[in-house]
């Protein structure tokens, strides 16, 4: 799924959620056997995209597991949790270089420190509009 919002390094995160989220949703929502995800999917999917574009680090995001900012909700970050662990090692056989890119970020990636100011890709896309006009 590609997002017109997102770009680079986001837009593979995005891209990393949407997979996860379709191998869990297959084996355990009621939309079984249906290549679109179910209503709760769909809505941690949006919530998942809204997220990643007002990261405060922007493109320079670390992977959720070693982010020091929690931006998610209590709930859905417990089941963004749920849904990494039970996808994460399924996503070898029908994503082999998304998981292995996941994989490098998550063992070499640096941890940061504190965010810069208007990184978040969300302000620099409101900036870029108003440059524009």
């Amino acid at each position: 799924m590609v997002s017109p919002v997102l770009n680079g390094k986001l837009q593979q995160e995005f891209q990393t959620i949407t997979a996860m989220v379709q191998i869990y949703c297959k084996d355990h929502c009621a939309a079984k056997g249906k290549l679109d995800q179910c209503q709760q999917c769909q809505a941690f999917l949006e919530y998942a995209h809204t997220r990643l574009d007002r990261c405060p680090y922007g493109q320079q995001k670390p992977t959720c597991n070693k982010c020091p900012v929690h931006c998610y909700k209590p709930e859905l970050k417990a089941k963004a949790r749920e849904i990494m662990i039970y996808a994460g090692p399924r996503m070898l056989l029908p994503h082999p270089i998304m998981a292995i890119r996941h994989l490098i970020a998550e063992r070499f990636g640096e941890v940061p420190g504190k965010p810069p100011a208007g990184a978040s890709n969300r302000h620099v896309r409101l900036e870029k509009d108003k440059g524009g006009r």
